[in-house]
């Protein structure tokens, strides 16, 4: 054993009264706290600890800091105080908090009145500290850390080196900074210290390490054996806390031999993946010379409760704001309380619990218990969808009001932000010039591969001010207001669908929501992020109401033509022959289009709109007409434009020229849209309904994904009629139905049950 020159409990006072600035103050010295302090005292740096317990404080002013590894014991010199040591106004500059998280909020308490103006606090604690640190002391001091230190404090001013883990250290918003590149570099004389732009990240996978940690400690037994006997709960277990992370719009970052991502992918999607992730895990917790967590040191040995309850209240309260339902946490909380109230009760038998848990949930989820759980949840939450709808509908969202549908997609934005929580990825917004900006964002999900692309508009055929008499209202079933039907339910479905699932702890895949404020109008903005979204896609759902309640697996394609013909102006009564009348050709080419339609092969061409001429007495130079065409396939398709290349006049003086095209696409029924449509004819019929498909006329952002090899399955939102009319509506029992199948739909895809 070697020990530097040790200094008294007096010198170390009176060195912080007097010396001023120090150069790192480390508040808490106990298992992380004093590890790193040994390793910043041995490179040199100038190190002061505080900790508030008097025989460990007074232990290493007596005889130094010892770090134990194996048999071998070393010490280093460095000061020690008690808290009520260090005075106001110290003038503390960066400091390393290492205080167990349930401290956090009286060592930031005390640290505000003794840091310097230019002064910082690097969480390096077990949690999501950050928030309430920086309460304290101002953000702009707060700095986060990751630490998965395998350490413990064995005697007053002795540490045991467990083994090596990993330590990060960012700037909370995610920006670089010198300080944090000055303190990384210091603490390198640890081991692998580095700098992040997403400390969030590594907190939460922490947490979800953390939680296998603390089944653990419900026994007796080295960690690395009890994961390994115990995988279904433990796995359970960090699904859990990722599904939180997720939901707060974090993606949670490997760690150590920690793969969190291995664990998000369904069972189904990557058979073993898990059990080859938790394979290594063991492998290197059984290489760490520490093998029970701190947790049941601090309940077994130190006989006192565990800081994770503390850790935890964070995961708690966002998973209630997320509606996430998270049983198998709050099961292992309720265990471990027990074991911290009588630390004999210690046992496997708990973790067995834990797995029965896990598997009473597998086998509800296959007898239909789940569906029953759905429906009955989405009743409860009724109020809560009606509201939002009621909100969303109450913003008006006109197609060629471009003020009006800025307004509109804040809304909607604040609103996903509020119902499902940030996002990891930054949402895209793409401006529409004239139009409405297209919103392309993410819902996080489970597994890997190609997310499911949902398609929905927010803009609406109704002008400003229709409310006034057209308000939103909800009388017994029947729901009304201006786009309540086409489609704003759809988007109330999709959210509310998305809060079921994670209430239930039912996986579902990566998600992408595209909204788009011009398909009224066409889409003529939105059309090249559509397609671009549709051929990165999975699978593409529209939100677009349904047809009497069948879903649509075809549409018709839709081309916007207009005939424009010139002729010769006359006077119709001094001389009726000099004449080429316009308005007369246009009379003969409509019939030629009204010859051409073939509704038994699904073809019809509307002349909606004529004009023509100047005058009763003169031969009319000009006419126009606008056509709507609709075809059922590409055959039909082609047929139409030789039909329209084809047109004559009657009168070689008359010219006529075409404008305008095709607007979308056909959307044919693919195999691929037959086993999509297949997937959901099963949820349905979970729910006890009998779905049925159908092709319509009408045409949607549908059009744009099927046209580029996407399989599409759309009409997945309001149950009602009358879109474009006065006597628009929904339902709501039609509002409940669509939500619980778009739910079940949404986790079949990711591999959830039914």
């Amino acid at each position: 054993m070697s020990r530097e020159r040790s200094t008294s409990e007096e010198d170390a006072v009176r060195e912080v009264r007097g010396a001023g600035r120090v150069g790192y103050t480390i508040v808490g010295a106990g298992a992380i706290g004093g590890t790193l302090a040994w390793h910043l005292v041995r490179s040199g740096c100038d190190v002061l600890l505080v900790d508030a317990d008097e025989e460990h404080v007074r232990a290493i002013n007596r005889d130094g800091l010892a770090l134990e590894r194996g048999a071998s014991r070393e010490s280093v010199a460095v000061r020690a105080v008690l808290p009520v040591q260090v005075p106001e106004g110290a003038e503390l500059g960066p400091v390393l908090l290492a205080v167990k998280a349930q401290a956090t909020d009286a060592a930031a308490a005390w640290l505000t009145p003794r840091l310097a103006e230019d002064g910082f606090v690097v969480s390096l604690q077990n949690g999501l500290n950050e928030e309430l640190i920086a309460r304290h002391v101002g953000a702009g001091r707060t700095v986060g850390a990751f630490v998965d230190l395998f350490a413990d404090v064995v005697a007053p001013g002795v540490v045991r080196d467990g083994g090596a883990g990993a330590l990060v250290v960012g700037e909370v918003d995610g920006r670089a900074s010198e300080r944090v590149r000055r303190v990384v570099a210091d603490l390198r004389a640890w081991g692998d210290a580095r700098e992040t732009d997403d400390v969030a990240a590594f907190l939460w996978a922490k947490l979800a390490f953390g939680a296998v940690l603390t089944e653990t400690a419900l026994a007796d037994a080295p960690m690395a054996d009890l994961l390994d006997r115990h995988r279904p709960s433990a796995h359970a277990l960090v699904r859990e806390v990722l599904a939180v992370a997720r939901a707060q719009g974090v993606s949670p970052a490997p760690f150590d031999a920690f793969d969190p991502e291995a664990y998000e992918a369904p069972e189904a999607e990557q058979p073993g993946r898990a059990d080859a992730a938790t394979d290594a895990l063991v492998a290197w917790l059984r290489m760490q010379s520490k093998d029970r967590s701190g947790i049941w040191r601090d309940i077994a040995v130190r006989r006192r409760p565990a800081e994770v309850t503390t850790h935890y209240a964070p995961v708690l309260a966002a998973a209630e704001a997320h509606g996430l339902a998270i049983p198998l946490l709050r099961a292992l909380l309720d265990q471990l309380a027990q074991v911290e109230d009588d630390p004999s009760s210690m046992s496997p038998a708990r973790l067995e619990r834990l797995d029965a848990l896990v598997t009473e949930a597998t086998e509800r989820a296959d007898d239909g218990e789940v569906v029953a759980d759905l429906r009955c949840w989405l009743e409860d939450h009724l109020p809560e969808v009606l509201e939002d709808l009621r909100a969303y509908v109450e913003v008006e969202t006109p197609s060629q009001d471009r003020a009006a549908l800025n307004a509109g997609l804040t809304h909607v934005e604040r609103w996903l932000d509020a119902r499902l929580g940030p996002t990891a990825t930054t949402p895209r917004r793409v401006d529409g010039g004239e139009h409405g900006d297209v919103l392309v964002r993410d819902v996080a999900g489970a597994g890997e591969g190609p997310p499911v692309l949902l398609l929905a508009h927010y803009d609406t055929v109704w002008p400003r001010g229709t409310l006034a008499d057209m308000p939103f209202a909800v009388n017994g079933d029947i729901i009304t207001g201006p786009g309540v039907f086409d489609m704003k339910s759809g988007l109330a479905q999709l959210v509310w669908a998305v809060r079921a699932l994670r209430h239930l702890g039912v996986p579902h895949p990566p998600l992408r929501l595209l909204l788009n404020g011009d398909e009224e109008i066409g889409s003529p903005a939105s059309r090249p992020v559509i397609e671009e979204e549709a051929r990165l896609a999975r699978e593409v759902l529209v939100l677009e109401a349904s047809a009497g309640g069948a879903l649509k697996t075809a549409r018709k394609g839709v081309g916007l033509f207009e005939v424009h013909l010139t002729g010769v102006e006359a006077h119709a009564g001094l001389d009726p022959t000099a004449g080429a009348s316009a308005v007369s050709a246009l009379a003969r080419v409509v019939a030629q289009l009204d010859d051409a339609v073939d509704l038994e092969a699904g073809t019809s061409i509307n002349v909606g709109l004529v004009g023509g001429g100047t005058g009763s007495n003169v031969t009319a130079g000009r006419a126009w007409g606008r056509l709507d065409v609709r075809v059922t396939g590409e055959a039909e398709q082609r047929r139409v434009e030789g039909v329209l290349a084809d047109l004559d006049t009657g009168d070689p003086r008359v010219a006529l020229e075409v404008r305008g095209g095709w607007n979308r696409p056909v959307m044919e029924r693919s195999a691929a849209t037959g086993e999509l449509f297949a997937r959901a004819r099963a949820a349905g019929a979970a729910l006890g309904l009998e779905l049925e498909e159908t092709s319509v006329g009408g045409a949607s952002d549908g059009n744009f994904a099927a046209a580029v090899g996407a399989a599409v399955l759309d009409g997945l939102g309001a149950v009602g009629g009358g879109a474009h009319a006065r006597h628009e509506h929904a339902t709501v029992s039609g509002l409940l139905e669509r939500t619980a199948l778009l739910a079940l739909l949404l986790a079949a895809a990711g591999g959830g049950r039914p």
